[in-house]
């Protein structure tokens, strides 16, 4: 054979195995990520955790009540009453805590503006009514969560307007 022809012969081959290894690795990567195989597993992991959700479900009959009271989150461990994180209920619960914050902050302002330089400013709770009329209706939730909060402090577990409007309300912060 003449090197001319053994050259070409040995690039020709050379060529044929980098474009049979790419065949190789693409099979091979068609075969990991293909979509059958991707359906398959994403099934699987669905039954699996259906099956699971079914022993938890109360209204299943495969529901097993040991299996649920196991799982089940006792006080004081992490989580309990709280939402998952990451979903909607905990971002719609972040929002109205916030929200609850602010009007917080707005009524120990207006607590403040009508103080007149008092150390410990104290009202009426008539008097507060009175002047905050912005969201009126809502001054008593907005009091009560205060309190909670150690913001304010007052008398009584329910304020009513016309018959608790001289109950001493008193700024804590």
């Amino acid at each position: 054979m003449p090197e001319k022809w053994k050259d070409q012969w040995g690039n020709a081959a050379k060529r044929y195995k980098k474009k049979a290894g790419d065949a190789n690795k693409i099979n091979a990567l068609f075969k990991r990520y293909s979509a059958v195989g991707n359906l398959k597993s994403r099934w699987q992991s669905w039954a699996s955790e259906h099956t699971v959700n079914q022993k938890l479900n109360p209204f299943c009959k495969y529901f097993n009540h040991d299996y649920s009271m196991s799982l089940r989150l006792q006080k004081g461990e992490e989580g309990y009453v709280r939402r998952k994180e990451g979903t909607k209920t905990a971002g719609k619960a972040k929002r109205a805590e916030q929200h609850i914050h602010r009007e917080i902050g707005d009524m120990c302002f207006v607590i403040r503006t009508m103080a007149d330089q008092m150390e410990r400013p104290t009202f009426t709770f008539g008097q507060l009514f009175d002047r905050y009329v912005r969201i009126s209706d809502k001054v008593v939730g907005i009091l009560m969560r205060a309190r909670k909060h150690r913001k304010v402090a007052f008398e009584g577990e329910m304020l009513w307007q016309g018959q608790d409007e001289g109950v001493i309300i008193t700024l804590l912060v």
